[in-house]
């Protein structure tokens, strides 16, 4: 079964009291990193297409569209057909991304997660839904350390299942 984007028949979920804007990485897009997730994924896209909240994309996730395989590409090109946000780079996004390498959160090999991240936070996102775990979801807390000591918000970084199961004030 697909985890794109919601097939079969999902359990019901209390909705969102307010219009959420929750930025997705490439992890997203591409589904469920395992069997074991594939429902939440789901989940997850079946709360879009129902209205639930606002999905912002960004020019750093569709560059690495552009490299991703044809079936990946046909997914994200249906998900631009949709009411969502675009958010492209600037310098203080990439300043910011810049600063997450400097200040050791992840390494240099890891510039387009922090682009995400603080794409994500320069645009005042309520959440950054990803299934990176061990680049993003695992050092949140680094992430938003650095947020917090240059003047920034700080974001959530949820999987798609633990977004799912986010109440309003936990986001």
């Amino acid at each position: 079964m697909s985890d794109w984007p919601g097939d079969g028949i999902i359990p019901g979920r209390v909705q969102f009291m307010r219009n959420l804007r929750v930025y997705i990485d490439a992890s997203v897009v591409y589904g469920a990193p395992s069997r074991e997730f594939s429902q939440d994924s789901r989940r997850f896209w079946e709360a879009f297409r129902n209205g639930e909240f606002i999905i912002i994309v960004s020019d750093v996730l569709e560059e690495e569209m552009e490299r991703a395989p044809q079936n990946i590409r046909d997914r994200f090109e249906m998900l631009l057909k949709s009411p969502i946000e675009r958010v492209v780079s600037t310098n203080e996004s990439e300043d910011l991304a810049d600063q997450y390498i400097a200040k050791k959160v992840v390494g240099e090999s890891n510039m387009d997660d922090c682009q995400h991240i603080a794409l994500a936070t320069i645009a005042k996102a309520d959440a950054l839904v990803s299934w990176n775990f061990e680049h993003m979801v695992y050092r949140r807390a680094g992430y938003n350390d650095v947020n917090d000591m240059l003047g920034h918000s700080k974001i959530a970084i949820k999987t798609p299942k633990k977004f799912m199961e986010a109440s309003d004030d936990e986001i």
